[in-house]
């Protein structure tokens, strides 16, 4: 039996602890739901093919250390001590991904640089008041998770407040919001973010139907894009990174990351362009994807804590969206008074999961009227939406030290 043992670690490891063993099996099928709802293009495949791969090779790949305990060779992401780490990042397949690209926040700027390189500021330009508005709105969720994290669930505020991020609908965001204000949570929260983001493609339809009745969701947008030459544009993005580091020094290095995107974009450096939304974007997703799967680590998943966060995640997405579809009812409104159309469902947009609630507004308006065109629009509020949750993300990493 004891060679049994040793040959077939990944076999026998799962009924040391039945109920550890329970939960890998179920995270190892829920790894391949994810990579296969990736393969058919139903979840993001970027993020959702390595992830459910890097979910089932840690669940399964589970073997028995020199000092008895069980382990894998591919991530510690709790290991501290200096010596410690030393040897983890010598045997340890992903730990010094995980160690000098997320610890630090380099993975989440890297995905800003992509996202940046990746933007229209024209969409924003064309109707900033109204992009920006919505993107407020649908920032309703954050507060609203803060305030419920705090005085219903018991969390201090730094917690709450790195659970609310999630509201903003921005991965890289949560990733940054998170280690600065409570690195004990980054895992839990980090990967619940992430599992919750590719669920938006299924479960926003259903709000936007709820809120958004039939003959509403056709309507179409009246939009201009401005003529705004690239050297105005570019100045925008210079002027806009320096007010935003000046105000928010603590998000500083993302608003640095995703202006830099948006600058080689408008000034037409194609080598760093093509760097920006090829090489880099890919390489970090596909990173950030795998590590987070390999952070699935059953006894992670049965901390207490994830319960909490599930809970308050959802809600907190639930809510910007909703609120999201409010600012566009409000624009609706104030743009009918002015004898203009607009479209509710672009309300989605502001929520800043870029491009997902975009290709989510237009497909929704696609479904009652196929010569909508919504996107425009909805993608300057996607960008809006960026810069919204960049700033309250920065402001709650400023102020919250004020409260603790």
């Amino acid at each position: 039996m004891d060679i049994l043992m040793q040959i077939f670690p990944g076999i026998f490891t799962l009924f040391d602890d039945p109920l550890i063993g329970a939960v890998r099996v179920a995270l190892i099928l829920l790894g391949f739901v994810l990579a296969f709802y990736g393969f058919k293009g139903k979840l993001e495949p970027l993020i959702m093919v390595p992830m459910g791969l890097g979910m089932i090779a840690v669940n399964a790949g589970v073997l028995f250390l020199g000092d008895g305990s069980t382990g894998t060779l591919i991530i510690d992401p709790l290991v501290s001590e200096t010596d410690d780490l030393m040897q983890a990042i010598q045997v340890n397949f992903l730990q010094p991904i995980y160690n000098f690209t997320f610890s630090n926040n380099l993975i989440a700027c890297l995905v800003f640089m992509g996202i940046g390189a990746r933007s229209e500021l024209s969409f924003l330009l064309a109707r900033p008041w109204t992009c920006i508005i919505i993107a407020i709105f649908a920032e309703m969720g954050t507060f609203a998770t803060l305030s419920l994290g705090v005085n219903l669930f018991g969390l201090d505020p730094a917690q709450a407040a790195s659970v609310a991020t999630i509201g903003g609908a921005d991965g890289p965001m949560v990733l940054f919001g998170t280690l600065m204000m409570s690195p004990d949570m980054f895992v839990s929260v980090s990967i619940i973010a992430y599992l919750y983001l590719s669920l938006t493609y299924a479960g926003y339809p259903y709000i936007i139907k709820a809120l958004v009745p039939k003959k509403y969701r056709g309507l179409d947008v009246e939009f201009d894009m401005p003529q705004a030459s690239s050297k105005s544009k570019f100045i925008f993005v210079v002027v806009v990174c320096l007010i935003l580091c000046l105000l928010l020094p603590v998000a500083a290095p993302l608003m640095l990351s995703f202006f830099l995107g948006m600058a080689v974009k408008e000034a037409k450096i194609l080598p760093y362009q093509e760097l920006f939304e090829g090489v880099i974007t890919s390489v970090s997703s596909m990173f950030l994807g795998l590590v987070l799967g390999t952070l699935c680590e059953a006894s992670t998943i049965l901390d207490p804590v994830v319960g909490i966060v599930l809970i308050l995640g959802i809600l907190a997405l639930a809510i910007s969206a909703v609120g999201g579809l409010a600012g566009g009812w409000i624009v609706y409104l104030f743009d009918k008074r002015r004898g203009k159309t607009f479209n509710p469902v672009v309300g989605i947009a502001g929520v800043s999961c870029v491009p997902t609630t975009t290709k989510l507004a237009q497909h929704a308006a696609e479904e009652e009227n196929p010569f909508a065109i919504i996107i425009p629009i909805a993608m300057g509020c996607n960008i809006g939406g960026v810069i919204v949750s960049a700033i309250a993300t920065g402001v709650f990493v400023a102020t919250i030290s004020l409260v603790l």
